[in-house]
C-alpha cells in the first residue's frame, strides 16, 4: 500500500454494497458485449440496411462503456496506477465515440424520419392492393359464376328448364332462401308467380301490376333491394323470432314476347318484363353485396337471351310442324289430283276409243259410197255426212288433245306440207256452213306467202278450223275475210307478250293470219275469258249460239307450241271481232323439194290404186268396226278374210296372207307376239298393223315394242287406207301411225 497514491476514502467500505456494484457491473458489462454481437448478426442478415457505419459506431460505444464497467470492477478497492490509466483510457475513448454517435445522429434522425413516413405510405399502398386483390378475386368469383349460371341456363332451348334451372343455380352459388320468377299474365295486368325454388307458395297466385314496388323494379336497370313485406317478397312464411332476410329483385326483359301469349301490355315501357325475386336466409345477418347484385343482373340479362333463343326456336318448330302439316295436305292434294288425272286420263281413252269406233264405221261407209254411183243429190248427202263426221272426229281430237297439252305430253308432229292446200281446205270446209247463213268466205293469200313449208299441218288446220268456225258461229249476216301473209319480226315488236318472243332466221318465218267477221262484236272486258276452257261471255249468251268452248283455248295452246302469239281485236258490241294468230313456220330443205308428198300430179310417182287378190286378215271383235274396215279393204279389191278372235286368227292365217290388221283392245298385242313365234322368218310373217282409236304416244310405242309394223288410228277412210297399203307394200313397214 506504500506504493498507492490514492485517495483515502471519506467512508468505509460496505462490503455488502461492493458485492452488489461487482454484480451490476459484471452484468452491464455482459449486456454491452453482447449488443454488438446482435448487431452484427442484424448486419449481416440485412443486405440492404443503409446505415452500417452507424451500427459499427453504436457497436463501438456500447463495447467501450462494457469495458469501462468492466474495469470498474477492479476500483471499487485498492487499485494501483496502471488500473487508473486504463480506467481513465477507456472513459476518455468512451466519451470520444458518444460523441461522435451522437453527432452523426443529428444528421440520420431526419434521414430515419423519412424511412418511417414511406413505411406507412407503403403499409397503406399495401392494404389498398390488398383490397383490390381482393376485388379482383370477388370478381373473379362472381365471373366464375356467372360462367356457370350461363353454362346451365344454356344448356337446354326449352322455355321451362331454362327458367327453373336458372332458379335452382342460383339459389345453390347464393346460397338463397327463396327465389321467385313472377311472369306476365295473357292478360298482360297482372303478374303470376310462375316458378319458385322451395315451392312453399302455390304457383299460379297473381298480384296487380301496377304496384309501385313492381313500376320500380321495371324503371331501373339494376337489381334493387324491395321490403320483405311486399307482395311480391312474400314467398315464404314469416315463423319464429328472426327476421326476414333481405330481398332483392330484378326485372328479365321478355325480347319475344308473342311467345308468351300477352294479349295486352300497361304502358309502363316499350318493353315487356317478367320479374325475378331473390330472398337471403331469414338466420343470418347476411347482407347483399354489390358483386352479388351485378351477379344478379347478368344472370337477368342471360336469362333473357336464353328465353330469346327458346322462343325462336319454339317459332322454328311451330313453322316446321306446320310446313310438315302443309306438305303432308299437298301430297294428299297432289296424290288426289294425280288420281284424279288418272281417271280423267282414262275416261277419255276410252271414251276416245269407244267414239272413234262408231266414226270409223260413220267414215269408212261413207267414203265407200261416195265412190259408188249416186246421183247429185245423193252425193251432196254424202258428202255432207262425211264432213260431219270429219268435224265430229275433230271434236274428239280435241278433247283428246287438250288433256294431252295440260299434262304437257302433247308434242308437235312436223312435216313439209302444201300451205296453201290447207287454207283453201279450210275455206272449202267453211263455206257449206256458212252459205247456210247467208255469209260470204273470202280468203286473200299474200303473194310472198310460202307455198311449202314445214310444220304440224294437223295442229295448223285444227287452229285455223276453230278461229274461223267462232266467226262463222257467231255471225249472223256479213262476211268473214281470212288474210295469211309473212310477218316482219320488227312488226311483231307491238304483239309480244311474256311468252312470245319472236327472232329473225333465214330457217323459218312467222305466218300471220287474220280472220275478221262482221259479227256481233264482243265487250273488250269480255275478251281475256275467250281463251278460257267452256266460257260464255255475257253478250254471247243473248245470241243462243253458246260458249267457245274448247276451241279457242285449245288453240292458245297449239299457237304457244308453235312458239306464236294469238289474241282476238273488238271494238265493241255490234262492231264485229278480228282474231290474229301468228306461229313460226320452217323452210323445207332444197335437197328434199324433190320428195315433196304435195308435189304436182305430173310430177309424182304412179301409185297403186287398187290391190286386186292382195290377201289381208281383219280381227276386230267390235262387228261394226270389222265390217267397215273389211269394206274399205274389198273397195280396194282386197281378197279379205274376216275375224273376231286372236285363236280364229292363228287357225286361219298363212303365209299367202300379206297384211293382218287387228284391233289392239281385242288381244292386238298377244296376237302380235304370237305370230311372230310362228313366222320365224320375217319374209314368210303377214305384216302386222294396229288398227286402234288411241292417239297417245304409249299405245304407239306399244305397238313397235311388240313388233308390230304399222299403226292406222280411226277413223279411216277409202283414201287413208289406199295410202297405207301403198306404203306398207312398197316398204314394208309403216313408220309412224295414219
Amino acid at each position: 500500500m506504500e506504493s498507492c497514491n490514492c485517495i483515502e476514502p471519506q467512508w468505509p467500505a460496505d462490503e455488502l454494497l461492493m458485492k452488489y456494484q461487482y454484480i451490476s457491473d459484471f452484468f452491464i458489462a455482459l449486456a454491452y458485449f453482447s449488443i454488438p454481437l446482435e448487431l452484427i448478426y442484424f448486419v449481416k442478415k440485412s443486405a440492404v440496411f443503409p446505415y452500417r457505419w452507424v451500427l459499427v459506431q453504436f457497436g463501438a460505444f456500447i463495447v467501450l462503456c462494457g469495458a469501462t464497467h468492466l474495469i470498474n470492477l477492479w476500483t471499487f478497492t485498492v487499485h494501483s496506477r496502471t488500473v487508473a490509466v486504463v480506467m481513465t483510457t477507456a472513459k476518455v475513448l468512451t466519451a470520444v465515440v458518444s460523441c461522435a454517435t451522437a453527432l452523426m445522429l443529428v444528421h440520420i434522425i431526419p434521414d430515419l424520419l423519412s424511412v418511417k413516413t414511406r413505411e406507412l405510405f407503403l403499409k397503406n399502398k399495401a392494404a389498398e392492393l390488398d383490397r383490390e386483390m381482393g376485388l379482383i378475386r370477388t370478381q373473379e368469383e362472381t365471373g366464375r359464376h356467372v360462367r356457370m349460371l350461363t353454362h346451365e341456363i344454356r344448356s337446354t332451348l326449352d322455355r321451362h328448364t331454362i327458367l327453373k334451372t336458372t332458379l335452382v343455380e342460383l339459389g345453390r352459388t347464393l346460397s338463397l332462401e327463396e327465389c321467385a320468377l313472377w311472369m306476365p299474365t295473357r292478360t298482360g295486368l297482372e303478374l303470376q308467380l310462375s316458378y319458385t325454388l322451395r315451392q312453399q307458395n302455390p304457383v299460379g297466385y297473381t298480384v296487380p301490376i301496377h304496384l309501385p314496388v313492381i313500376n320500380q323494379v321495371f324503371t331501373s336497370n339494376h337489381a334493387i333491394k324491395i321490403s320483405p313485406n311486399s307482395p311480391i317478397a312474400r314467398l315464404r312464411p314469416i315463423a319464429g323470432k328472426y327476421m326476414p332476410g333481405e330481398v332483392v329483385a330484378v326485372r328479365v326483359p321478355l325480347l319475344h314476347i308473342s311467345n308468351f301469349q300477352i294479349n295486352d301490355w300497361p304502358e309502363l315501357s316499350t318493353k315487356r318484363y317478367a320479374l325475378m325475386v331473390l330472398m337471403l336466409p331469414s338466420d343470418s345477418a347476411r347482407q347483399w353485396h354489390v358483386h352479388e347484385l351485378e351477379l344478379v343482373e347478368v344472370v337477368a340479362d342471360q336469362v333473357a337471351v336464353a328465353l330469346s333463343h327458346a322462343a325462336i326456336l319454339e317459332e322454328s318448330m311451330r313453322a316446321r310442324d306446320l310446313l310438315m302439316e302443309q306438305n303432308v295436305a299437298l301430297d294428299l292434294a297432289r296424290r288426289e289430283a294425280e288420281t284424279a288425272i288418272r281417271a280423267r286420263n282414262d275416261f277419255l281413252a276410252v271414251m276416245n276409243h269407244e267414239m272413234r269406233t262408231p266414226m270409223h264405221a260413220i267414215i269408212a261407209l261413207s267414203s265407200l259410197l261416195q265412190e259408188t254411183d249416186l246421183t247429185p243429190e245423193q252425193r251432196l248427202m254424202v258428202e255432207t255426212i262425211l264432213k260431219s263426221s270429219n268435224l265430229l272426229a275433230t271434236l274428239i281430237n280435241d278433247v283428246l288433245d287438250l288433256s294431252r297439252l295440260e299434262d304437257g305430253s302433247l308434242q308437235l308432229d312436223l312435216g313439209t306440207f302444201n300451205l296453201h292446200s290447207v287454207f283453201r281446205e279450210v275455206h272449202n270446209l267453211i263455206k257449206p256452213v256458212a252459205s247456210v247463213k247467208k255469209l260470204l268466205v273470202t280468203l286473200n293469200l299474200a303473194p310472198d306467202l310460202p307455198v311449202y313449208v314445214v310444220g304440224d299441218e294437223k295442229r295448223l288446220l285444227q287452229i285455223l278450223l276453230n278461229v274461223v268456225g267462232n266467226a262463222v258461229k257467231f255471225s249472223k249476216e256479213g262476211s268473214i275475210s281470212m288474210s295469211a301473209f309473212v310477218a316482219k319480226v320488227e312488226s311483231l315488236r307491238d304483239f309480244r307478250s311474256p311468252d312470245f318472243f319472236p327472232m329473225p332466221s333465214d330457217y323459218h318465218f312467222y305466218l300471220r293470219v287474220q280472220v275478221k267477221d262482221s259479227g256481233s262484236g264482243i265487250n273488250p272486258q269480255e275478251i281475256p275469258k275467250l281463251f278460257t276452257k267452256f266460257t260464255q261471255t255475257q253478250p254471247l249468251a243473248t245470241r243462243n249460239s253458246g260458249g267457245s268452248g274448247l276451241g279457242l283455248a285449245i288453240c292458245k295452246r297449239f299457237v304457244h307450241l308453235m312458239e306464236g302469239h294469238i289474241w282476238i281485236e273488238s271494238e265493241g258490241l255490234g262492231k264485229g271481232c278480228t282474231a290474229n294468230f301468228i306461229v313460226k313456220l320452217g323452210f323445207p330443205e332444197r335437197s328434199n323439194e324433190s320428195k315433196l308428198p304435195f308435189a304436182p300430179k305430173g310430177q309424182a310417182n304412179h301409185v297403186q290404186t287398187n290391190f286386186p287378190g292382195l290377201k289381208v286378215i281383219v280381227m276386230d271383235e267390235n262387228g261394226v268396226s270389222r265390217t267397215a274396215t273389211k269394206g274399205l279393204l274389198v273397195h280396194l279389191g282386197c281378197d279379205v278374210t274376216p275375224v273376231s278372235s286372236t285363236d280364229e286368227c292363228l287357225r286361219v292365217v298363212s303365209q299367202e296372207h300379206r297384211v293382218v290388221f287387228m284391233d289392239v283392245g281385242a288381244d292386238g298385242y298377244e296376237l302380235a307376239v304370237r305370230l311372230h313365234e310362228k313366222f320365224a322368218k320375217r319374209h314368210e310373217r303377214p305384216l302386222i298393223v294396229a288398227v286402234t282409236g288411241s292417239t297417245d304416244k304409249v299405245t304407239k310405242e306399244n305397238c313397235i315394242r311388240v313388233g308390230m309394223d304399222g299403226v292406222i288410228v280411226k277413223p279411216v277412210s277409202v283414201d287413208k287406207m289406199r295410202s297405207v297399203l301403198s306404203e306398207l307394200l312398197e316398204h314394208r313397214v309403216l313408220l309412224g301411225p295414219m
